[in-house]
């Protein structure tokens, strides 16, 4: 994004809170219309065309940027292509190839705990410093997602008898974990538009292998219609551009550990969409395990004071923080 496009938006009052309150309904659609939609069209293609239409929209407006800031790039080309494996590529495709086995709700219970595993990687990659509180909320919250996975019944976990989709998924939050934890430790100092941009190129790269073995191989493909366009245009549009951009500014306003706090909605608005569209029945492990995985996430973001955590659009700027 420009610096003049940048002052521009934070200049809007109330853009970041507004943002941050949208990005987790985004994120709720996501786990939503996959699971309503993973029949028709399969989870490789669901991934790799929502990134193909996100980069044909966003494309003309990053390319410029893109050659502008080539040698940064092409210097610093390892780490953007890890860490668009571990977000572009891998998290939103295991979390399509997890719709296929579960449901919305577990998704979006599960995908709530990513602040859980960035902690817990942070502590382990970085040697950050986890307060008695906070391992308390790490350890409740666990306990949150083992509820979910085992539907209330340990006998699910002794049997090894769990739902594929729900173990895809907590697959899919630690790799957004290492992402988050990557991104803190290599930040890359490109504008945001132009680091968005070349994240969804080079996740697209890294997921088209994959997507042409499973079409040429297994799936087949689908059959393009207005039934699976349409879902396609939202994966792309709303938790592919907006919700990446909106979150992006979020934090950059007001900081991850404050920004943190809405993604608590994200369980919340997908309860509400998977029982209004996909007719999903709300269980009461549902209702213990999402309250003790919020309970931690609450405890487990606690924070002495403001902490700031590079990004890229303050790291181009050389914010005297990072």
């Amino acid at each position: 994004m420009s610096s003049e496009n940048a002052g521009v938006l934070s200049r809007i009052p109330g853009l970041a809170y507004i943002g941050l309150v949208l990005t987790p309904l985004f994120w709720a659609g996501n786990a939503v219309v996959a699971r309503g939609t993973v029949e028709n069209i399969p989870p490789l293609s669901m991934s790799f065309w929502r990134w193909v239409i996100a980069l044909a929209i966003l494309l003309p407006f990053g390319l410029p940027g893109i050659w502008r800031h080539r040698d940064v790039i092409r210097q610093r080309f390892g780490s953007m292509l890890a860490l668009a494996t571990f977000s572009v590529g891998a998290f939103n495709t295991l979390l399509y190839l997890a719709a296929t086995t579960t449901t919305a709700t577990n998704i979006a219970l599960i995908n709530a705990t990513i602040p859980i595993f960035v902690a817990l990687l942070a502590w382990i990659l970085l040697g950050d410093r986890t307060r008695p509180v906070q391992a308390f909320g790490i350890a409740l919250a666990i306990t949150g997602i083992v509820t979910v996975i085992a539907r209330g019944d340990l006998s699910v976990l002794t049997s090894l008898q769990a739902q594929p989709g729900d173990l895809i998924m907590v697959a899919a939050v630690f790799s957004w974990g290492l992402f988050s934890v990557l991104l803190r430790r290599q930040a890359v100092p490109l504008p945001a538009l132009t680091f968005l941009t070349t994240q969804i190129l080079l996740g697209t790269l890294v997921v088209l292998p994959f997507y042409l073995t499973d079409l040429l191989f297994f799936s087949g493909g689908f059959e393009l219609s207005q039934s699976t366009a349409m879902p396609l245009l939202y994966f792309a549009i709303f938790p592919g551009i907006l919700a990446y951009g909106f979150w992006n500014h979020g934090v950059h306003k007001i900081g991850p550990a404050r920004a943190a706090i809405f993604m608590y909605l994200t369980p919340v608005f997908a309860t509400v969409l998977a029982g209004i569209f996909l007719a999903e029945s709300l269980g009461l492990f549902h209702v213990i395990g999402g309250a003790l995985i919020l309970a931690g996430l609450v405890l487990a973001t606690q924070t002495r004071k403001h902490t700031h955590y590079p990004t890229p659009e303050r790291s181009a700027k050389g914010d005297p923080h990072d």
